[in-house]
């Protein structure tokens, strides 16, 4: 992982090489030719999206449904300011 910064989004992504390990982990071995058919087979990769996004929202919401050891600070520019009061 990168170092620390301010980020506006996450992007996460499965490879061909993640696929791969995967397989190898479950006493399998695909090489790239099947990983790829793997992947745009009956629509797998955008139902590894769907449910990556799924995840990815539930951790959101039960994160902020925790009680915080610290107040969640939301903080805004001069500029996002002005944009919500017209």
């Amino acid at each position: 992982m990168t170092e620390k910064k301010k980020r506006e989004k996450v992007v996460a992504e499965i490879t061909l090489a993640h696929l791969k390990q995967f397989a190898r982990e479950s006493g399998k071995t695909l090489s790239e030719q099947e990983a790829i058919a793997f992947l745009n087979q009956d629509g797998r990769a955008y139902d590894m999206w769907k449910h990556m996004m799924q995840a990815g929202e539930e951790y959101i919401k039960s994160t902020l449904q925790r009680p915080a050891t610290g107040a969640l600070r939301v903080v805004q520019t001069p500029a996002e300011r002005r944009r919500m009061v017209v």
